[in-house]
């Protein structure tokens, strides 16, 4: 019988933890499948994912290829997954064992009761390393729990309630059909990832669990400040992609999901107008000026509805005292939601 789900874990150089990752999805068993990408590790990441393989063979698939990045390895997982559901889990992450059964017996329900959901939503939690505290977001306002639900039946997402690469389980025909293909060697293509499928899903249902746990807090992680300000010209082309790929009022005809897709992409702009900001250099404050100049020019439509909105601060913060400002919203939701 075909797996009901696959597990993509991109691992580069990850020897140091991904086998807390790995484990933590084995008690799945052969209901699902392991695809281990190695993305041209130059440490001991290969050989422990052939280990992994070699001990689990109905479990566990490995992929080596020549370095390709987060994106690169994402789409290695998608083109070989074999499950009717596709979830990434990054490598230094890990899934909740109690939630995990929960997952798997709601997504084999679907299968048994015939029900072609095509988006399983499920909660994840912040584990931070840095002071061991932990915060799970949850969508129990916003969506329906325990049915198979429409966009219509959406309700209003708070800020810290983005759908994230971390709460998602897409059917795996959803992720084919929408074409989605991730650019290589670039970081942030999470959202492109939970973005570009989003109006391809016509059912969904949401699972109170706390089910993807989040680890954040090391240095070297995408989401440090310091490492989003040094590429912020790959978060820039990420920005420029979620603004090319719909034309929201055109394309999306559902207004609850054009409003939700509405705040997330405005959002993720705003939130590379902070990065630049902060950086506090001459060429990064013209790359904001410029990125918001695409989004007009590109979407006018989409820009006009935005650049008034609370999340769209960022595209008029043109005064030192606008950038002021602008600073210190993100540092009070920084500290209270601690996100990176």
């Amino acid at each position: 019988m075909k797996k009901i789900l696959t597990f993509a874990v991109p691992c580069y150089n990850s020897e140091a933890y991904m086998s807390k990752c790995i484990d933590s999805l084995l008690p799945g068993g052969e209901d699902v499948e392991i695809i281990i990408v190695d993305d041209g590790s130059t440490d001991g990441t290969g050989k422990i994912a052939d280990d992994y393989v070699r001990r689990f063979p109905d479990i566990c698939r490995v992929i080596h290829q020549e370095n390709a990045g987060h994106g690169g390895a994402v789409n290695a997982g998608m083109q070989a997954a074999q499950g009717i559901y596709f979830k990434v889990v990054d490598s230094d992450d890990w899934v909740d064992a109690d939630s995990y059964r929960e997952v798997l017996e709601t997504l084999k329900s679907f299968r048994t009761e015939k029900l072609p959901v095509d988006l399983l939503i499920c909660n994840y939690v912040y584990e931070h390393v840095q002071d061991g505290t932990s915060r799970a977001i949850r969508y129990s306002n916003a969506l329906p729990h325990g049915k198979v639900f429409g966009w219509e039946a959406a309700r209003h997402f708070l800020m810290a309630q983005n759908i994230l690469m971390h709460s998602v389980i897409y059917r795996t025909r959803v992720l084919k059909n929408c074409g989605l293909h991730l650019p290589e060697h670039t970081f942030y293509v999470d959202n492109l990832f939970v973005y570009i499928p989003l109006p391809f899903v016509r059912t969904i249902y949401y699972l109170n669990t706390d089910f993807y746990r989040y680890y954040i807090g090391r240095e070297d992680q995408s989401v440090n400040e310091r490492n989003m300000i040094n590429r912020i010209d790959q978060q820039i082309r990420v920005n420029k992609l979620m603004i090319d790929a719909y034309d929201l009022d055109e394309e999306v005809g559902n207004k609850h999901l054009r409003n939700y897709m509405y705040g997330y992409l405005t959002m993720i702009c705003t939130v590379t107008s902070v990065m630049l900001i902060i950086s506090n250099t001459e060429e990064n404050l013209k790359k904001k000026d410029q990125l918001w100049m695409y989004f007009r020019e590109k979407r006018p439509g989409m820009w006009q509805r935005v650049r008034f909105g609370f999340r769209g601060l960022g595209c008029n913060a043109h005064s030192g005292l606008g950038r002021m400002c602008i600073v210190i919203v993100y540092k009070i939701c920084q500290k209270i939601f601690k996100f990176n």
